[in-house]
């Protein structure tokens, strides 16, 4: 049974803080960059109050499913209402909410004398183990704390006292464990932290009529604030995308032991780049971790879901937050957006990683900064006026647009990596966003000044 690569995504938490407010935007949405776009990923909802955590963990397994496994330091025991089985749908939703968006604004004729605007939740069965199954666990340091069977997942509560006992006992009941995970299993266990070891019910599974396996959630408490990802960089080919939603009372959520950084938001970009958004995003994305080495934690999104400036997706509903874990929020929601119902109090952070086992040799941590400013990965098309224009002012606007068009591919080589060359041959093969021709007669400017005196000649 090979373990999934999912194993990268485990977790504890830590301390929240207090917070501010942030300006808006405006603009017209046309696209987002979802986590689609990345190939190897994972994502993690993260609702953290205090000590408590609910933790929810999508699955992107594909495959045999008799070959899932999951393996998942957690820092304290876990009983089987601790554990629930979750929509998808909503874990999709969050991602569309918080996915970094594309926007456009369009120019006024300048000959109309206007200002040209510029914006900026399962079934639960005992699962039955044989004495001989725990006299062998014993025998290998290992404690079988629980066992039970959540939606189509049969799960056991391991503790170890070292982790060659655990590794073994890992592998004779069927876990292919990768190479180079007894160092890493050692590390957990002298910190005390129990496994979460998940498996496929194929009998449940079937039951459910799900093609692919559902979210698992997880409540504790803990003082730890972090997310253990060595497991998981084992069994991987290469890098690795990890899409984290924070969801808290209390602003944004920054790593403490890698450094946060913002993704590059709010430039300018050559309008044929909204038939191009997804290629833009990865190689913008790829362009900005390489900077870093190859790797990064990348602040996508950190924003108060009462609202949203465009709106890539609805905030979510108070009671799909509930299913994530969001326990404090208040019933007397107020209506917003066509009488939806939106949640209070609640602050989401979704930050972007990558990383690889050299580039992340640390689990990561994380705190609440206490910092409620709005921000999110923003780019923004300006389509110029193309009508008919004749006036003194139309020249004047077509040089300025010209010059804006010129500072837009070089901002798009700039973040991407792409040749300015082949961004111009881009911009000519789409036919749209090319530079004015700037003609120097004066049929731009439209009838001469006596016109307007003698209509009659």
């Amino acid at each position: 049974m090979k373990l999934s690569h999912l194993l990268s995504s485990a977790l504890a938490f830590g301390v929240l803080t207090t917070a501010t407010s942030a300006q808006a935007f405006c603009g017209f949405y046309v696209a987002k960059a979802g986590t689609d776009l990345f190939n190897q990923s994972s994502k993690v909802a993260l609702m953290r109050d205090g000590d408590r955590t609910v933790i929810t963990m999508a699955n992107d397994y594909q495959g045999d499913l008799t070959e899932f496994a999951m393996v998942i330091p957690v820092p304290t025991a876990i009983k089987r209402e601790q554990v629930h089985i979750s929509n998808p749908a909503i874990l999709k939703h969050l991602d569309a909410y918080t996915a970094p968006r594309l926007v456009e604004y369009f120019d006024d004729n300048p000959c109309d004398q206007r200002l040209i605007l510029e914006f900026q939740r399962g079934a639960v069965n005992d699962v039955v183990v044989t004495t001989g199954t725990r006299s062998r666990a014993k025998s290998l340091g290992v404690t079988i704390e629980d066992e039970f069977t959540v939606g189509e997942y049969d799960i056991q509560l391991l503790s170890a006292e070292q982790s060659d006992g655990l590794m073994t006992y890992l592998d004779e009941n069927g876990y292919q464990v990768p190479d180079g995970a007894g160092r890493i299993l050692g590390s957990y266990i002298k910190q005390d932290m129990k496994f979460f070891v998940a498996k496929v019910n194929l009998e449940e599974q079937s039951q459910t009529g799900n093609e692919y396996l559902r979210p698992i959630a997880v409540a504790f408490e803990s003082p730890k604030f972090m997310l253990p990802i060595r497991l998981g960089t084992l069994n991987a080919r290469g890098e690795q995308d990890l899409f984290v939603y924070a969801l808290t009372r209390d602003g944004q959520v920054e790593t403490t032991n890698y450094r946060t950084q913002k993704i590059p938001t709010g430039q300018e970009l050559p309008v044929y780049i909204k038939d191009e958004f997804p290629d833009f995003y990865k190689s913008m994305y790829k362009t900005a971790a390489k900077r870093e080495g190859g790797h990064g934690v990348f602040m996508e999104y950190a924003w108060d879901m009462n609202w949203c400036d465009p709106c890539a997706a609805d905030p979510l509903s108070p009671e799909e937050l509930q299913e994530l874990g969001v326990f404090w929020q208040a019933s007397n929601q107020s209506p917003r957006r066509g009488g939806k119902s939106l949640a209070r109090d609640v602050f989401v952070t979704r930050l972007h990683v990558r990383y690889d086992a050299k580039s992340f040799p640390e689990d990561l941590k994380f705190k609440t900064t206490g910092n409620r400013q709005n921000f999110q990965g923003r780019y923004v098309l300006r389509h110029a006026y193309e009508g008919e224009m004749k006036c003194e002012a139309a020249k004047d606007y077509k040089v300025a647009v010209n010059k804006r068009k010129d500072e837009e591919v070089k901002v798009l080589a700039n973040l991407t990596g792409w040749d300015r060359k082949d961004i111009w041959k881009d911009i000519e093969d789409a036919g749209v966003g090319t530079k004015f021709e700037i003609r120097d007669d004066k049929e731009d400017r439209g009838p001469t000044w006596w016109k307007s005196i003698w209509d009659d000649e």
